[in-house]
C-alpha cells in the first residue's frame, strides 16, 4: 500500500513528515518559550499563564518558524536537484529541547533532512546553505516590523531577527554535522561570504540595536 502523500508547489510531502515538522514546530516553540521564561514555566500563576500563552506565540512565529523554514529550504533546494528529500524529526532531541528550556539553557536539534540520489559537491553544498541563507533573509524581513512598528510587534521582530540571524550563524559552523561543514567541502567561497555575512548581521544588530527582549 503506497502512503499518501501531499503536494506544494511539486514538492512532496508524507504523512509522516508532516506530523514531524508539526512536532518540532510546536516543540520548540515550547522549549524556546520556557527558555525565555522559566521561572513562569516552573511556578506557574495565572498571571504567568497569561504572559506564557503570548511569550509561546511570539516563539512559535519567530523560533519555530525559524527552524521549520530552515529545513524545508534544504529539502526544496534537494528535490530542485532531484534528491528524495524528507524531514525526520528526533523525538528524543525534541524532549531533550523542551527540558532543558526548563533548565534556563537551550539545546535545540530538531532532526534533519535526509536525502538520497545522484548529487554533485555544488549541489550537495547548494542544498546546505540553503538553510542559513533562509534564516539571514527572514531576519530581513523581521527588520521591517522591527522598525517601522512599536510595543509588542517590535519585540517579537527583534526576537526574530536574533534567533534568526544566530541558527544562520551557528549552522555555518564548519565542524560535525553542520551545515557549514558540507559547505566548506564544497567550496571556501560561499561558505566564508554566508559565515562573514551572518556574523557580521550579528554584530552589527547588538551593537545598534540590542540584544535584550521585553517579552
Amino acid at each position: 500500500m503506497t502512503a499518501r502523500t501531499y503536494a506544494l508547489r511539486g514538492v512532496q510531502f508524507d504523512r509522516r513528515e508532516l506530523r514531524d515538522l508539526s512536532v518540532a514546530w510546536l516543540a520548540l516553540g515550547l522549549a524556546f518559550t520556557f527558555f525565555l521564561a522559566p521561572q513562569e514555566a516552573l511556578q506557574p500563576t495565572p498571571a504567568a499563564l497569561s504572559g506564557l500563552t503570548d511569550l509561546f506565540a511570539a516563539s512559535m512565529l519567530t523560533a519555530g518558524t525559524a527552524f521549520l523554514l530552515h529545513e524545508l529550504a534544504h529539502k526544496v533546494v534537494a528535490v530542485r536537484f532531484g534528491q528524495t528529500a524528507a524531514f525526520r524529526a528526533d523525538y528524543g532531541l525534541l524532549a531533550l529541547a523542551v527540558a532543558s528550556g526548563l533548565a534556563g539553557f537551550l539545546f535545540a536539534a530538531p532532526g534533519a533532512v535526509y536525502h538520497r540520489g545522484r548529487i554533485t559537491d555544488r549541489q550537495n553544498g547548494l542544498v546546505a546553505v540553503a538553510g542559513p541563507v533562509t534564516n539571514l533573509a527572514l531576519a530581513v524581513g523581521f527588520l521591517v516590523p522591527l522598525f517601522l512598528t512599536g510595543g509588542l510587534v517590535a519585540e517579537v521582530a527583534r526576537l526574530g531577527v536574533l534567533v534568526n540571524v544566530f541558527l544562520a550563524a551557528f549552522n555555518m559552523l564548519p565542524v560535525g554535522p553542520l551545515d557549514g561543514r558540507t559547505v566548506l567541502d564544497w567550496h571556501p567561497v560561499p561558505f566564508a561570504g554566508v559565515l562573514l555575512v551572518a556574523v557580521g548581521f550579528g554584530v552589527v544588530f547588538a551593537l545598534t540595536v540590542g540584544l535584550s527582549i521585553g517579552l
